[in-house]
């Protein structure tokens, strides 16, 4: 692979030839040819002068750039500008990266989490209205009772299933409480108590 340095030091005259502007000159004159890594052109800029880089980063420019060390490398290259002139300091900036994309994971995973919690708990919530609807002559105490036993192992065997891990999960779970205790007339901390009871059992 030929120079970095040699390959930057012969297109740069070319690349200040193919912009204009103050500011792009200034950032072309303060920045550094680090390392090419994976098709990756790595450029950067001292830290007093970190400014400067979204000069590098203008379409025109960039392009410029990359088609020009591009060539005379033999292979695409994209360009990515970081602070910090050194190889440390990309090895820092590609810990950065991990430590983002680690982060975003987790969130991703969260949300993700939440999401299919939030859908199995409505689609609990949804079968106890359906469970409720279809009992018969419902105005009966026994009648209730029966969907009470039945409702609490629905919603035991969803939270055994579904654990509760955040506080939309928590709220989801409370609206099927209420709803199985406004059906059987029954107090809804009563009702959480046999849930919880069943779902020990279970």
């Amino acid at each position: 692979m030929p120079d970095l340095a040699e390959v930057w030091a012969e297109v740069l005259p070319d690349i200040r030839k193919g912009v204009t502007g103050v500011g792009v000159w200034a950032a072309l004159n303060a920045v550094r040819p680090v390392t090419v890594e994976e098709g990756t052109l790595i450029l950067g800029l001292p830290q007093s002068e970190c400014e400067l880089a979204g000069h590098l980063r203008l379409a025109q420019t960039r392009r410029l750039i990359e088609s020009e060390v591009g060539r005379l490398m033999e292979q695409p290259i994209t360009l990515r500008v970081i602070d910090g002139v050194t190889t440390a300091d990309w090895e820092t900036e590609k810990r950065r990266d991990e430590e983002r994309r680690r982060l975003q994971d987790q969130a991703l995973a969260r949300a993700r989490a939440q999401i299919q919690s939030t859908s199995s708990w409505e689609g609990v919530y949804e079968q106890l209205s359906r469970k409720f609807a279809e009992t018969s002559n419902r105005s009966l105490p026994q009648n209730r009772a029966r969907f009470f036993i039945e409702a609490v192992d629905i919603v035991a065997r969803a939270l055994q299933d579904t654990p509760i891990t955040d506080e939309m999960a928590e709220r989801n779970y409370a609206r099927c409480l209420e709803r199985i205790s406004q059906y059987s007339e029954i107090p809804s901390t009563l009702v959480a108590v046999k849930v919880l009871e069943r779902s020990f059992e279970g």
